[in-house]
């Protein structure tokens, strides 16, 4: 079964994306190097709750 997981980014910590994903293929937190239109630039984005 699918989650839906939201993504924020590191630098400025503003929620940006929202996903879904597997837990089982993926049990820990998803890191993905996205566009933040806040920063304007490509940063990492982290899971959260």
């Amino acid at each position: 079964m699918r989650t839906k997981i939201t993504l924020a980014c590191t630098e400025c910590k503003q929620r940006n994306y929202e996903t879904t994903k597997d837990k089982k293929t993926q049990p820990d937190r998803m890191e993905v190097k996205k566009y933040c239109r806040f920063c304007k630039t490509h940063t990492l984005h982290k899971e959260t709750k």
